[in-house]
């Protein structure tokens, strides 16, 4: 693009309906329609914000949670589906683009799961489908690897918008992988909460420093902005958790929230943070701030030895098979409708 523009973009620090797909696309909707009337232009949601993050994987061993990985299997989401249409028509709507992190289920399996996170338009039409690379820790008893195919990043009105979910965020070549497609904007998504320790342990882990800290390291190596957009644990996710094993109340309560923020090209935050409490943090980018701390470092140009480093990224679909049938006829009728009669 020739122009670099200014860009007001919001970071939804928001709560699902937990574990209600339905309930928490609509209240997607809201929100998009909220942060719309405050002139945002991009609406961010968290890490698999529909139908929840599924916290429940790090509070107790696998064996007591097989009924919960069945409710979370049965609230993902299909890309397309009713809740992604419905998502999709009201950016459409409201002339916004919109990511979106959800667990999305599997065409070709009645368990399979990935963390994944959506690139809308304005017009409403799907611009990117990443699937999470690698499962963090404990979400690897829930969710299945992704693969390459959405390690893109988007050429839009607004700018170059590329996504990492989570971890990902901690990958340098996935990172590269966006900053050498001219990535302007970078979407960084989170859970509510990252329980590491019981309390009694300490220690636990400070994902507000560690997630400021790759925000600052990515904006600063690929001169771009970043959305730090993580989800929020309201009083109904904390009280289903707690209602059902009342001895975790104490690591849900003392393990620190995740905060969304905006860091700008050269690594600073940008005005304050949401953390403790729900809402829409939004602010202004200008991509023009982008260019001139690239007389510094360009990584991905003069500030690097492409004849010493090499990075190839394979950006393909992974399928469960590849079918090589010839063409087959339909279904053959077997019986006569008077087969059998004397």
């Amino acid at each position: 693009m020739s122009h670099l523009p200014k860009v007001k973009v919001a970071a939804a620090h928001a709560a699902p309906v937990f574990l209600d797909k339905r309930a928490t696309a609509e209240k997607a909707v809201s929100l998009i329609a909220e942060a719309a009337r405050q002139g945002a232009e991009l609406v961010v949601f968290p890490e698999s914000y529909v139908p929840a993050f599924p916290v429940w994987a790090a509070l107790w061993a696998p064996l007591h949670n097989h009924d919960l990985f069945a409710r979370m299997v049965a609230n993902s989401i299909e890309v397309p589906g009713p809740e992604i249409r419905m998502i999709a028509a009201e950016a459409r709507r409201r002339g916004v683009f919109v990511s979106l992190g959800i667990s999305e289920k599997s065409p070709v399996s009645a368990g399979c799961i990935w963390n994944s996170n959506l690139l809308i338009d304005d017009q409403g039409r799907l611009l990117n489908h990443h699937r999470k690379l690698v499962p963090t820790f404990f979400e690897k008893l829930v969710w299945a690897p992704g693969d390459g195919a959405g390690l893109r990043v988007s050429d839009t009105r607004i700018g170059n918008i590329g996504a990492l979910i989570c971890g990902e965020n901690t990958n340098p070549l996935a990172r590269y992988a966006l900053m050498a497609q001219a990535e302007q904007i970078h979407i960084s998504t989170w859970p509510p909460i990252w329980p590491t320790r019981v309390p009694r342990a300490g220690g636990n882990y400070d994902n507000v420093a560690a997630n400021r800290t790759r925000a600052a390291a990515h904006s600063f190596e690929a001169k771009a902005f970043t959305i730090v957009c993580a989800g929020f644990m309201d009083r109904a996710m904390r009280d289903f958790l707690v209602d059902r094993d009342a001895s975790v109340a104490d690591v849900l309560d003392e393990t620190p929230r995740a905060a969304s923020m905006l860091v700008d090209p050269t690594g600073a935050q940008v005005g304050d943070m949401l953390q403790a409490e729900e809402g829409i943090l939004t602010g202004e980018l200008d991509l023009a701030a982008c260019v001139e701390p690239k007389q510094f470092h360009d990584v991905v140009g003069y500030y690097n030895r492409f004849d010493v480093f090499e990075l190839k990224v394979t950006r393909e679909r992974t399928r469960a098979a590849q079918f090589l049938d010839h063409d087959l006829p339909g279904p053959i009728p077997l019986a006569d409708d008077d087969a059998g009669q004397p």
